[in-house]
């Protein structure tokens, strides 16, 4: 079974930054799609950026120009940079796994990904 790790979530200003990472473990060898999800109390889990196995990448509206994903594949990590991050950020973030060839256009749909990591919560405030 495939595993993930996060970690980096924390409380920020308004403003601030912070780097969510994301490690995977049990892959057997197989490259994978891999995303970030966000989820707030009483509302769907939604997706915020992805990178395909194609290394083709896709971001959210709503964190585009704010957030990046960096992968460093020495360490086998996806890193989710996220600058810039307002109130509205604040969640629980989902590192996520899913099948190899995910079309660009579906690589934000949570029905897409297999395994989930446990989050890790990200709170802005002032």
């Amino acid at each position: 079974e495939v595993q993930l790790v996060e970690s980096g979530g924390g409380s920020v200003q308004p403003g601030g930054s912070l780097r969510l990472s994301c490690t995977p473990s049990g892959t057997t060898g197989s490259t994978r799609t891999m995303a970030w999800f966000r989820q707030v109390p009483g509302k769907e889990r939604e997706g915020v950026a992805a990178v395909g196995t194609d290394d083709m990448t896709t971001y959210a509206d709503f964190v585009k120009g704010r957030f990046t994903l960096i992968a460093d594949n020495d360490k086998d990590t996806l890193y989710l940079q996220m600058n810039s991050l307002q109130p509205e950020d604040t969640a629980m973030y989902y590192c996520a796994a899913g099948r190899q060839g995910i079309p660009r256009w579906r690589l934000l749909m949570k029905v897409e990904y297999d395994y989930w990591g446990q989050g890790t919560q990200v709170t802005v405030s002032s």
